[in-house]
């Protein structure tokens, strides 16, 4: 079902789609690609909204930078110095985080309206990011389609294609909070990752990804996440073909299970103390399925070139349940 969700102030409408399959009712916004919202039932039968996300368009204009279930692009995460080398040039981007990009740049594809098309049990978004955006090179094509599968789980999948060599790196960057409301610090985690991208005080990431062992990154064995976590995990699994189940999160009051899977071979895990009104303290967790931070400048990372003629492809599962 679509429905006018608001009017960009250039006259641009927004539209909204709800799609309901198997329990979950989700909520797709077309500025932005935003997850508004992802209602599903506790133990007890009881429905929430387990993303955080806010009223109307107003709100998302005025609040931009928690990202709040928005599509990240061109580049997820960021890159150092807002610059990389490609084809024995440096592209230079827009800074907008410090000296470096964040998540695409000062308008990346989380402030920008898509076009959208209904599909079986989901909706297919899709727009043209113009050689130059932001800095990045080359005419990308991109489509971002959210569908629910029969068990209710929410499927999110990426392609593009570009018409001159260029990087690629998609996320979703919704924060989860399974109780519903309140603080998400109690929520149990777990990731198979027996490694991370340590960071400098920039975030960037800093030699060679270290193994979790002994430290508060080891999420191998699920346990409560608390704050002050904003990094990759190394999936032990790699890049894949098709979702592999990587991570899971409880919360033991309400009973609710977010299962992640994909096929990217990183997963940041995002755990802010604070995004400002209307969230309480430590509101959500964010798990952002993505390639790691600053790949283009790292050729020791999995690569994110994309070249014409290749497509690209990502995949994300994610997966509803409740435990008693």
């Amino acid at each position: 079902m679509r429905q006018r969700f608001g009017t960009l102030s250039d006259g641009t409408p927004v539209h909204r789609w709800t799609l309901e399959r198997g329990g979950t009712r989700v909520r797709v916004l077309s500025y932005g690609g935003i997850v508004q919202s992802v209602e599903v039932p506790d133990r007890e039968g009881r429905p929430a909204d387990v993303v955080l996300g806010l009223p109307d368009l107003e709100g998302y204009l005025g609040n931009p930078g928690p990202f709040l279930g928005a599509v990240i692009g061109r580049y997820a995460n960021r890159i150092a110095g807002a610059r990389f080398p490609l084809d024995g040039r440096t592209c230079a981007l827009e800074p907008n985080d410090g000296p470096n990009s964040l998540h695409g740049g000062a308008r990346g594809f989380d402030k920008r309206v898509w076009d959208g098309e209904a599909i079986e049990h989901g909706i297919r978004l899709s727009r043209v990011s113009p050689h130059g955006e932001e800095g990045f090179p080359g005419r990308l094509e991109v489509s971002a389609t959210y569908s629910l599968g029969p068990d209710g789980a929410l499927r999110i999948a990426y392609e593009a294609v570009t018409d001159a060599p260029t990087v690629v790196n998609l996320t979703n960057h919704s924060y989860w909070n399974l109780a519903g409301s309140g603080n998400a610090g109690g929520h149990e985690l777990r990731i198979a990752a027996s490694r991370f991208t340590a960071v400098d005080g920039d975030l960037i990431p800093a030699g060679a990804p270290r193994d979790v062992h002994g430290t508060r990154f080891d999420f191998r064995t699920a346990r409560t996440t608390g704050s002050g976590y904003d990094h990759n995990f190394v999936l032990d699994k790699g890049v894949t073909a098709t979702p592999v189940a990587v991570a899971e999160l409880h919360d033991p009051v309400s009973g609710r299970v977010l299962t992640v899977a994909t096929t990217e071979p990183g997963l940041q895990l995002y755990t802010p103390d604070h995004l400002g009104d209307p969230f309480p303290p430590g509101p959500g967790i964010a798990l952002e399925t993505q390639h790691f931070p600053d790949s283009p400048n790292r050729p020791d990372f999995p690569s994110t070139l994309l070249r014409p003629g290749a497509v690209y492809r990502s995949r994300t599962v994610y997966g509803f349940g409740v435990r008693a």
